[in-house]
């Protein structure tokens, strides 16, 4: 019996930027046809993406080709997107953010705690050494891609475990699938349930352009639109610059952390320094560039997604993944919306802290600029979660994770 060969195809970097364009508008306009979509407050990019990524699947099983895509321009616009958030962040929502924050921080350890010791009840039920747990936990989920990857080869020296990073990454590929499917339908169920309205309904977003709203259209020019990216990339530069600084003393973040802090710095220094006028914070040039960046980069993020890695891994998978789904949605149905209040600024970030336990800060964001395009804004959201999942969890993960993985 003769073995298959796998042929690779490489798509470079112009060429999957232009897809992600047509599998964002196919998201778009499926939303818009299929308005359960829409209800359930699914990201445009991810229904595009996920279609995308099932038919390279498709392609992998009928042709035995394996598509790879160059992904050096979504890096790249997952930087400018955090740049703007910074921008969009005043010293008042981080003031204002401070009890949300504080919050947030406990319930994200909480959460890497009951990750691995689901993991580790999993992995030793299905025979599996218990270390290999953190593969089925927070190393994979609420780490995503990267940390499983890193953490993978301290897990096989540990278990002896073959294929310890095939396992991570196929945990954390089903893990954003649903971070991207299960936050939208959360907000709507506590929204509704609960008949939330934003504190501010008519407020600018901090991401997109609300639903049927042609007003902020009209403020967009091509000078709006060329001062946003002037300041974007003066504060990409710095940020740059900062993280230069950070690697020379030991600290290790990923690019988009110190782009997203000086985007915080030259946003306020702007606002002081040109008060009353709205040149770059809070502006639909601003909302309607965060918005291209983010769903460009989640549409290139899903379509790339090689979903033939997860048939191999078998049923453990697919069961304890379920079970950490099921936690997940528990989780912040009746722990964080209760603790934070039950408001609306609640329900947004129950939608964000799914989407960011399960999958990526992404997904997170996309999940909450969903929920904000059709209910109203919620700025603080996307103010305190991106520092929470910036600045906190790679170091809490690391301890906990090492902990076990020696145990």
């Amino acid at each position: 019996m003769t073995e298959t060969v796998i042929q690779t195809v490489q798509i470079d970097n112009f060429v999957a930027v232009t897809l992600g364009f047509a599998v964002f508008l196919l998201g778009y306009h499926l939303n818009k046809r299929l308005r359960i979509l829409a209800k359930f407050n699914i990201p445009e990019p991810v229904t595009g993406g996920l279609l995308a990524a099932l038919a390279t699947w498709g392609v992998f099983r009928a042709f035995a080709v394996e598509i790879e895509f160059s992904l050096a321009a979504r890096d790249y616009l997952l930087v400018v997107f955090f740049a703007a958030i910074g921008l969009n962040a005043r010293l008042s929502d981080l003031v204002a953010g401070g009890r949300p924050l504080l919050l947030l921080l406990g319930l994200t350890l909480g959460t890497i705690i009951a990750q691995n010791i689901i993991g580790v009840i999993g992995a030793v039920s299905f025979g599996l050494p218990a270390q290999a747990g953190v593969l089925f936990g927070s190393a994979s989920l609420i780490g995503g891609h990267g940390t499983a990857i890193a953490w993978s080869p301290a897990v096989q020296s540990a278990t002896g475990l073959e294929g310890a990073g095939e396992l991570g990454v196929a945990v954390a590929t089903l893990g954003l699938v649903m971070a991207a499917l299960v936050g939208g339908p959360v907000a709507k169920f506590l929204i509704d349930r609960n008949n939330l309205t934003s504190a501010d309904p008519d407020g600018q977003l901090s991401v997109g352009i609300a639903e049927d709203s042609a007003e902020p259209v009209t403020q967009i020019t091509h000078t709006s639109i060329m001062r946003i990216m002037l300041v974007l990339n003066v504060s990409i530069a710095l940020g740059a610059l900062l993280h230069g600084g950070f690697s020379a003393i030991g600290l290790k973040l990923p690019l988009f952390v110190p782009c997203l802090i000086m985007g915080i710095v030259v946003g306020n220094l702007l606002s002081l320094l040109f008060p009353g006028q709205a040149l770059v914070s809070r502006t639909p040039a601003l909302a309607l560039i965060s918005d291209f960046a983010l769903g460009t980069f989640l549409a290139m993020s899903l379509m790339s997604l090689q979903l033939w890695t997860l048939a191999a891994m078998g049923m453990a998978i697919f069961v304890i993944l379920g079970v950490q789904v099921l936690v997940t949605v528990a989780l912040v149905i009746f722990g964080l919306f209760v603790i934070m209040g039950r408001d609306y600024l609640s329900a947004v970030l129950a939608a964000g802290f799914a989407g960011f336990a399960l999958g990526a800060t992404p997904t997170a964001i996309a999940n909450m600029t969903a929920v904000t395009k059709h209910y109203g804004p919620a700025p603080i959201a996307f103010v305190v979660l991106p520092l929470v999942s910036a600045f906190f969890v790679d170091l809490a993960n690391a301890v906990v994770i090492q902990t076990i993985v020696n145990f």
